[in-house]
């Protein structure tokens, strides 16, 4: 599995890196602007990310603009809804507005922070992306 975590806060990106590794390659990204980067770079080189972890709270540019970024390009190459990336929100801003604006954006999972490992190793389960 390639994914790609897209996280500005270090001890967050340790943890999830550490998490994450486990399953596959984990490249990083610490705004959206590179995290929108990396999946045109991904794609460009046909080996797109099978999930991608998008803070909402980042510089330069927010998960939600790096979302809609990521969306638009699979739209611009006509992929597949079945085949588009996964992407899990992963947020300190756990209330239902932020929640509602991204699955609206076209994320696959919303995850509020602190991370869990047992519970986040669920929901990976659920999108069929481990065992």
């Amino acid at each position: 599995m390639r994914i790609l975590l897209a996280e500005d806060n270090f001890v967050t990106r340790k943890l999830m890196v550490a998490i994450l590794s486990q399953y596959g390659e984990c490249d990083v990204a610490v705004d959206g602007m590179e995290a929108v980067d990396a999946f045109l770079m991904a794609l460009e080189d046909g080996k797109p990310y099978d999930l991608i972890c998008l803070d909402i709270m980042m510089p330069v540019m927010d998960g939600f603009q790096a979302l809609v970024g990521i969306r638009n390009l699979e739209k611009e190459r006509n992929i597949a809804e079945k085949q588009a990336v996964k992407v899990i929100v992963t947020t300190a801003l756990r209330d239902e507005k932020h929640a509602k604006m991204a699955f609206e954006l076209g994320c696959t999972l919303f995850s509020g922070k602190p991370i869990e490992q047992e519970k986040f190793e669920d929901e990976l389960r659920k999108l069929n992306l481990i065992k």
